[in-house]
């Protein structure tokens, strides 16, 4: 037997030998979620004993167990690992470095009991938390896709679309504390407030536009037609 075969050979006995199942202690420390890319999450859980997880909406992921405390996920292609950072005292899921001796990140974060994402939070019509949520995220990376102007005008309108208006507008006023010097973030909030009715908020809205954008037609186009009655 050639030495790369019998090598592969007892890589697949040990992994085959290793057990399957986690100590009620682990299962105690790592189980719940850990923040990822600002707004999303990995979920942690155990299902007879055996570490599963959720992660971009695919469920009952199984990583393949190494150690007591280390894991193969090949639908990520790392290698995961969960420890305390010494710096917050918090327990992360780590990534494990590829590179031999390379120096440990601490990726993503065990959420608190209660502790949700801003788009979990705007799910929930808690919007003030979703708000607080986003701002922390723009503040630290401006560029993430999360506080995206156009992503975050989709959501609105996609409310919109299902007549789900008064959702509408708090995602939309949202994205207008945002994005301030957008004049379409304004024009979007005013069409959202005159579907609903709410004519004297549809045109501060637009002015407000117009005021950024003197040439957003849309905007023009409503106010002069209230503004004549």
């Amino acid at each position: 037997m050639k030495p790369k075969f019998l090598y592969f050979f007892f890589f697949i006995i040990s992994i085959n030998c290793t057990k399957p199942t986690n100590s009620d202690a682990f299962i105690e420390n790592v189980t719940g979620r850990y923040l990822y890319d600002s707004d999303q999450v990995i979920e942690v859980y155990f299902k007879d004993k055996v570490l599963l997880l959720t992660w971009k909406g695919i469920k009952d992921i199984k990583p393949m167990k190494f150690d007591d405390d280390i894991f193969f996920v090949k639908e990520m292609n790392e290698k995961i690992t969960f420890k305390t950072n010494p710096q917050d005292q918090k327990e992360y899921l780590v990534l494990l470095p590829k590179e031999e001796g390379a120096e440990i990140t601490f990726n993503f974060k065990k959420l608190e009991k209660n502790e949700l994402t801003p788009s979990e939070y705007l799910a929930n019509d808690n919007f003030e938390e979703a708000l607080a949520g986003y701002i922390a995220i723009q503040q630290k990376d401006s560029l993430n896709i999360a506080v995206n102007e156009n992503e975050m005008n989709a959501i609105g309108y996609y409310h919109l679309g299902r007549n789900e208006i008064p959702k509408a507008i708090n995602v939309l006023k949202i994205n207008a504390v945002l994005h301030p010097k957008s004049d379409n973030v304004f024009d979007s909030l005013g069409e959202a407030y005159l579907k609903s009715g709410d004519t004297l908020q549809a045109i501060v809205n637009y002015k407000k536009a117009l005021a950024i954008d003197s040439g957003n037609r849309r905007a023009k186009n409503v106010v002069e037609k209230f503004d004549k009655k």
